[in-house]
């Protein structure tokens, strides 16, 4: 009870600083923002040293910077290390939202009664990490902090966390735990929380079609050269099948047919795709012949064209047949599908398809590799324990079709496995203009986490 007073006590001033941190436009795939990324790192750091940590500080890399904090209270006692990110989704298209992306604002909405924070980076994932930062402070200050605690926020995971890898690596002592938990994922609701148990792996490319060596007048030239925008929505058409499925050869070669008592088993979350349908504005889902919406989600891969541009596209008209024709690509993987194999897969084919009449070029980005969290951990059960007394409800296991490469990167170097521990709702907007995060979501997120810390601690039984 003194925890959860502490922060309703304080929940205005927890607001403010987020919205101070949202005001900071780190967006890190645009060069143009540089310096707001580094100054957001700096914010970063700052916030953990009022909140406590014995020592915090911003490491460089060979992009922009992570920046680690911790507090040890004992050797002996167990230690969490908490992974988040204060970098954010470019906010394009500008003209889409209600409100200025880096001017947060606070609004009720159908799904937030009391208020949701409308800004670039409010869910994803500035206020999500920064929870752990304000639940630290709340248990540092009630002396109810019984977990050692490491922070390692970056600053590239929306561009892929290429420098994180090799920090994770050369910094594994400095990073040995006993488990990671992340909030950079969502829950069904407040009336219904989960915990995420399955994360898609990525492959992100870049295609380029070139038909003649210059722009040209479509009436001289066009019914005689090629087309490189027809020639791409061409290409584009025939990833898929009449069925929705991938048709790029050995794509689904590792792909696992889950037994029907599975797939019975993930159905049974509540999910009302009436209500589903109506808050996107569509008539009918869309996807994978032989699926559920659930299932597409969660344990199908995708592939989806993400932007795609060439020619004119200005005020008025203009007759002109491109030169060039861009398209940037993106495949959401299951476990077993490797993003390195499949980036190489999805290059062979799309250059075979292309007709003699254009050049393709084919520029990977970044990827990275499904992760499944196993339920029977002392990390899973806390997490359980955690919502159980927050919300008095049993936690949900779901599988999410978003993407955090780093996942697999824990797994792999520090042998822990992530928990993921998130608290935004699939319809504030991520990656989208109008990106929202509930103030209940963020007051409750403090509260579960500080609460998983205490049942983390209980259930490890290292102070017995």
């Amino acid at each position: 009870m003194e925890l959860k007073k502490y922060i309703e006590s304080n929940s205005k001033r927890f607001l403010d600083e987020l919205l101070d941190l949202l005001r900071i436009p780190s967006v890190s795939a645009d060069p143009a923002y540089k310096e707001e990324v580094f100054t957001a790192a700096e914010y970063v750091k700052n916030s953990l040293e009022a909140a406590g940590v014995d020592h915090a500080e911003i490491c460089q890399t060979d992009g922009y910077p992570i920046v680690y904090g911790e507090k040890i209270i004992d050797p002996a006692a167990p230690t969490v290390l908490v992974y988040g990110h204060y970098d954010v989704q470019p906010a394009d298209p500008l003209n889409l939202w209600d409100s200025p992306p880096f001017e947060p604002v606070i609004k009720k909405t159908a799904n937030h009664p009391n208020g949701a924070i409308f800004a670039r980076g409010s869910a994803d994932d500035k206020g999500q990490f920064y929870m752990h930062v304000k639940a630290f402070e709340a248990m540092l200050s009630n002396g109810q902090l019984n977990c050692n605690v490491k922070f390692m926020i970056e600053g590239e995971e929306e561009v892929g966390s290429e420098n994180l890898d090799v920090f994770v690596r050369n910094n594994q002592e400095k990073l040995k735990a006993d488990v990671v938990l992340i909030s950079d994922t969502s829950m069904i609701s407040l009336e219904h929380p989960s915990v995420t148990v399955g994360l898609k792996g990525l492959a992100y490319m870049e295609v380029e079609v070139t038909g003649p060596n210059k722009d040209l007048h479509s009436g001289t030239f066009g019914g005689a050269v090629a087309n490189p925008i027809n020639i791409l929505c061409k290409m584009i058409s025939s990833l898929h099948d009449e069925d929705n499925r991938i048709t790029i050869p050995g794509f689904y070669d590792n792909v696992e047919d889950y037994s029907e008592a599975y797939r019975n088993q993930l159905n049974k979350a509540p999910f009302d795709e009436g209500d589903y349908r109506k808050k996107l504005d569509i008539k009918e889902t869309y996807g994978e012949k032989g699926y559920t919406t659930i299932e597409r989600v969660g344990i199908r891969p995708t592939l989806d064209v993400n932007g795609i541009w060439g020619g004119y596209i200005g005020e008025g008209a203009k007759t002109v047949l491109p030169s060039k024709a861009n398209a940037k690509i993106s495949m959401r993987l299951v476990p077993n599908q490797d993003h390195k194999a499949i980036a190489k897969l999805f290059e062979e084919h799309f250059k075979s398809i292309a007709p003699p009449a254009v050049k393709v070029k084919v520029v990977p980005h970044h990827g990275g590799q499904a992760a499944v969290i196993p339920t029977d951990s002392i990390g899973y059960k806390a997490a359980e324990a955690a919502i159980d007394e927050a919300f008095g409800k049993k936690a949900i296991p779901t599988r999410e079709g978003g993407s955090i490469p780093i996942t697999a990167l824990f797994q792999q170097v520090l042998g822990l496995d992530p928990i993921l521990l998130g608290f935004g709702l699939d319809t504030d907007g991520i990656h989208s203009p109008n990106e929202h995060y509930g103030v209940d979501n963020y007051l409750k997120g403090i509260e579960t986490i500080a609460l998983f810390f205490k049942h983390y601690h209980r259930l490890s039984n290292k102070d017995e």
